[in-house]
């Protein structure tokens, strides 16, 4: 091989090795940190809640304000109840999407149950409604059913108060 040959097989070399560099790195088998994956449910319920609104004081039979808005996760629930069952629920959640999303389903799944139907559903029914959630968000559904078990309390309070104050006022006549 004469000099000239040499010198080009060389620049051919060196162009290639310069090409290499590049070009985007090979895609790695793994990913590092965490990754966040949600369900078609979830981003449907985090894109278009249910039952977003609020309540009157008048309009409302049971009211819970939930979270600690300082962390960024917080839920105002409302419920009006008619003949035991909870005919309208709204929410309003500040929050993440799981958050979001795990408040809307929750709601969704209360109205129109029966009282006890509503404190029987926990975070796993709200979970498993959305075909599955982050493990490092399910903190996140416990935000919804603990608005709606403390709203129901909330109903079950007044409403005894309701009926203290009625049969004493009888009792004084």
């Amino acid at each position: 091989m004469d000099f000239t040959s040499k010198l080009t097989a060389k620049l051919e070399e060196l162009i290639k090795k310069e090409a290499r560099k590049k070009e985007p790195p090979e895609p790695q088998s793994q990913m590092s940190g965490p990754r966040l994956f949600y369900t078609e449910e979830v981003i449907d319920h985090f894109t278009n809640p249910r039952n977003v609104g609020e309540m009157s004081r008048e309009e409302a039979d049971g009211y819970a304000l939930i979270g600690d808005p300082s962390c960024g996760d917080q839920m105002k629930l409302w419920i009006k109840v008619e003949e035991g069952r909870i005919a309208d629920i709204k929410f309003k959640s500040y929050g993440c999407p799981g958050a979001i999303a795990t408040s809307s389903m929750a709601t969704h799944l209360a109205h129109g149950k029966s009282l006890k139907e509503a404190l029987d559903l926990n975070d796993d029914v709200v979970v498993e409604a959305l075909g599955g959630i982050p493990e490092n968000k399910k903190h996140c559904s416990l935000l919804g059913i603990n608005a709606l078990h403390a709203a129901v309390e909330n109903f079950r309070q007044k409403s005894e108060a309701e009926s203290s104050s009625t049969e004493e006022s009888t009792e004084i006549q």
